[in-house]
């Protein structure tokens, strides 16, 4: 009786790959995983087992669990960085202009991601360690904002707590595109629209500083 012979492997699997080429598969495979079955199924075994490698050679490459999250959402920033940039050195200089760039990339590139980076994103906020990698990628991308955005702008400087309040908006609005509550142009608009009011109530919100100040004492 003829035996049936085993199904071939995928030839990613049985050839040996370049340390940059496997670290591009694992992440590949690790967010086809979080797509299909959500964040908390990615474990590092599971990650190993769908990659058809070793689990030490998965740890070689990540270390931690924490470790291949942090992986993931440095990734998504920089695709995300990517994006805007180009984006800007294509838009006009105008404060319009500026702030859909900033709307659109942000959604964009959330939606391109899919379900995966809310998950990423609420895993990170799982440790205190985790969190202070987001907040890190957080602040640099406020900055880049900041620096955007400052020129239009009475005061010429755009406070924080604007920029955060606007980082939350996008946060939210972006998820809700994604899952399907409201449309992406709904989602670009409303944030575009949050972008501008900001801008414009920095510079109110300067000049009231300004003229509540107590004078100095003589």
């Amino acid at each position: 009786m003829p035996t049936g012979s085993a199904p071939a492997e995928p030839a990613d699997r049985r050839r040996r790959l370049s340390r940059d080429d496997r670290q591009r598969q694992l992440l590949d495979v690790a967010w086809r995983l979080i797509r299909e079955e959500g964040t908390e199924a990615l474990t590092l075994g599971r990650l190993a087992e769908q990659a058809g490698v070793t689990k030490p050679v998965v740890y070689d490459h990540f270390g931690t669990r924490p470790g291949l999250l942090a992986a993931l959402f440095q990734e998504y920033d920089a695709r995300q960085t990517a994006l805007m940039d180009a984006q800007l050195q294509s838009s006009r200089p105008t404060l319009a202009a500026r702030a859909a760039v900033i709307a659109s990339s942000y959604v964009n590139c959330v939606l391109t991601q899919g379900r995966e980076i809310p998950g990423v994103m609420a895993a990170l906020t799982g440790s205190p360690e985790l969190e202070q990698i987001k907040r890190e990628y957080e602040r640099v991308f406020l900055e880049k904002c900041r620096a955007v955005l400052s020129p239009f702008s009475k005061s010429g400087h755009i406070e924080s707590p604007g920029l955060w309040a606007m980082l939350g908006a996008a946060d939210a609005l972006s998820c809700a595109a994604a899952s399907g509550d409201i449309s992406p142009e709904q989602a670009q608009d409303e944030l575009h629209d949050i972008i501008v009011a900001m801008v414009a109530r920095s510079g109110r919100d300067s000049a009231k500083v300004v003229k509540t100040a107590k004078p100095r004492k003589k």
